[in-house]
C-alpha cells in the first residue's frame, strides 16, 4: 500500500510545472509594464473610444428638429422636401490622452461625431433611404480630478448635409434650435468602474 502511495505522489510531483517558470514570466513582464508606465508620450491606450451604428424602426425615427410636425398646410404632403427624420444613426466617441507623465497627463481631448441618415415623414411616408441629413459633433478638452471627477469644456455644432444646407420648404424650421452652436463647461462624475481603463493612473 505504501509503495502505491509513493508511486502516486511521484507521478503528481512530476506533473506539477516548476514555479520558477512562472517567476521567469513575471520577471519578463515587469520590465515591459514599467517601460509603458515610464513613457512620457503615447502610453498604452492613449487613444480609446467606440463606434455605434443604429437603425430606427418605422414609427420610431429620431426627430432632428428641422421639420415641423404636423406639416404646414402647403408643404406638399408626401412630396415635401423636408423629410429630416432619421432612419440610421452613426455615432462615435474618441479620447486622446498622449501624455503619461507630469501633471499634464491628466489632460485629454475628446471628439464625439454623430451622423444621421434617412428620408421619412411621420404617418405619411417611410423608407429605407440613407439620404444624409446632418453631421452633429461635440469636441473639447478635459482634465481629470480626484475621486473620479472630470472638468470638461465642450463645444457643440451641427452641419446639415445635402439639400438641408438650404431652405427646403414651408415645413422647414431652420437651422436654429437644439442643434445649434454652443459651448458648455461641465463637471462629470464617473462611478461603478466606468471610465478609461487604459489611462495613466490619475491620483
Amino acid at each position: 500500500m505504501k509503495k502505491i502511495l509513493l508511486a502516486l505522489l511521484a507521478i503528481l510531483a512530476a506533473g506539477v510545472p516548476p514555479v520558477r517558470g512562472q517567476a521567469q514570466i513575471s520577471s519578463t513582464a515587469k520590465p515591459m509594464l514599467a517601460e509603458s508606465r515610464n513613457r512620457t508620450f503615447f502610453p498604452k491606450n492613449w487613444v480609446r473610444g467606440f463606434v455605434d451604428f443604429g437603425i430606427a424602426p418605422s414609427h420610431n425615427e429620431p426627430d432632428l428638429g428641422r421639420c415641423s410636425f404636423p406639416q404646414a398646410p402647403n408643404s406638399g404632403g408626401t412630396r415635401t422636401l423636408c423629410t429630416a427624420y432619421a432612419r440610421y444613426m452613426l455615432i462615435g466617441y474618441m479620447e486622446f490622452q498622449p501624455l503619461a507623465r507630469t501633471p499634464a497627463r491628466h489632460l485629454f481631448l475628446f471628439f464625439e461625431p454623430k451622423l444621421s441618415f434617412g428620408r421619412n415623414i411621420p404617418q405619411l411616408h417611410y423608407s429605407a433611404s440613407m439620404e444624409p441629413i446632418a453631421y452633429d459633433r461635440s469636441m473639447g478638452i478635459g482634465f481629470q480630478l480626484p475621486k473620479n471627477f472630470e472638468l470638461r469644456v465642450t463645444q457643440h455644432q451641427v452641419n446639415y448635409l445635402g439639400r438641408y444646407r438650404r431652405y427646403v420648404g414651408p415645413s422647414d424650421l431652420g437651422k436654429n434650435g437644439p442643434y445649434g452652436l454652443y459651448t458648455t463647461i461641465n463637471v462629470r462624475w464617473s462611478f461603478g468602474g466606468y471610465g478609461r481603463a487604459g489611462a495613466p493612473p490619475a491620483y
